[in-house]
């Protein structure tokens, strides 16, 4: 076996929990707002999302005033075509979407005693400083955030890990907002290729960047996955991706500003099952049989003979085949049989050695 299928970039520890290459993928299930104005819902979700065996549960600390202002002009208006929020203010959907910061603590105590990682994406400073009362282990940059420097800092100066989505980010963008982290104290950065829309479809995924990142940045990558379905995340794996991030809901049915994109508990269990066969699949790189494979070495192909012969018979295309199983002579030597005569008497089924002939 000679190297490792990718680059080990140092293990990241949140909470017991390792974050790196040679630990199965960290799986993030986002709240966001599909709580839909619920607590009582928004617990549920949190068991939910332990009991599909994800490492982590996210929410958003935000309020519609610290995102935007209560204005009705153009620019404050949703009105792009096939968006989920067509319509809507910012201001509106920010409302609708948000999770009331009483709620934090109710919902951060559950996930810690169902054995999940709880934190947040703050979007403003205010948010900062309030996780930090609750002790957050880590951060989340949403894409719309990595170019707010002044939160970069603000983020960063708590030595805390982060994640930053790059959704929409330039490489000078990325390369600013990095360099902000690692010099206002993060020493530990992991960046999700994302694609801003919702949902995101596949060909707009770009997951080959993936790779790309971790060599321009050196760094942990991932994948924050706005698609449907868990293709392209269980894809992520095999380009590098030590973290998954997917929005999660208890049902599409009931609505909610992010359900449409968002995986439901069966879906997320599925993520969790086949992003870990995906990593295990990585393994090295090696050539041979392994291990389990030796007992299969009998079912190749080899040369036996196929017609009851005596002594002195010749050996023909009649009497002599490339069959399974691998007993006989390796099926390069067919050829150099063929005229060959047998020794003794032999009969159909009995593989062919040099000392046959």
């Amino acid at each position: 076996m000679i190297g490792k299928a990718v680059k080990d970039m140092g293990i990241i520890k949140v909470e017991g929990r390792n974050i790196g290459s040679n630990n199965r993928p960290f799986i993030i299930a986002e709240m966001s707002g599909n709580h839909n104005q619920s607590l009582e819902r928004a617990l549920e979700i949190v068991e939910a999302a332990a009991k599909s065996g994800v490492d982590a549960l996210k929410i958003q600390t935000y309020t519609a005033d610290t995102m935007t202002l209560n204005i009705e002009n153009p620019d404050f208006r949703i009105e792009d075509e096939g968006n989920l929020w067509k319509g809507e203010t910012l201001y509106q959907l920010y409302q609708k979407a948000y999770t009331p910061w009483e709620w934090h603590e109710p919902i951060f105590t559950r996930a810690r005693e169902l054995g999940l990682i709880p934190f947040s994406t703050p979007f403003d400073e205010t948010a900062v400083d309030f996780l930090e009362e609750l002790n957050v282990p880590m951060y989340k940059i949403a894409s719309f955030e990595n170019n707010d420097i002044p939160l970069i800092k603000k983020v960063a100066s708590t030595g805390k890990p982060m994640i930053i989505s790059t959704g929409m980010a330039t490489i000078s963008e990325l390369d600013e907002t990095v360099r902000t982290a690692r010099e206002y104290g993060c020493k530990e950065i992991i960046l999700l290729k994302c694609t801003s829309t919702y949902p995101a479809s596949a060909e707009n995924s770009n997951i080959m960047t993936i790779p790309h990142l971790k060599e321009l940045f050196n760094c942990q990558v991932g994948l924050s996955d706005h698609t449907l379905g868990i293709g392209v995340s269980v894809a992520s794996v095999a380009l590098g991706a030590t973290v998954i991030e997917k929005h999660f809901t208890l049902s599409r049915a009931d609505g909610g500003v992010d359900s449409a994109f968002s995986l439901e508990p069966n879906e997320m269990k599925n993520l969790t099952i086949e992003a870990e066969n995906a990593w295990k699949s990585l393994g090295k790189i090696t050539y041979g049989p392994v291990e389990e494979e030796i007992p299969s070495l009998k079912f190749k192909r080899s040369i036996y003979i196929t017609k009851d012969l005596k002594a002195g018979d010749i050996l023909t295309k009649d009497n002599m085949r490339v069959i399974r199983p691998g007993h006989g002579m390796e099926p390069k030597y067919f050829q150099y049989l063929l005229g060959k005569k047998v020794r003794e008497n032999v009969t159909a089924g009995t593989p062919v050695t040099f000392k046959l002939i």
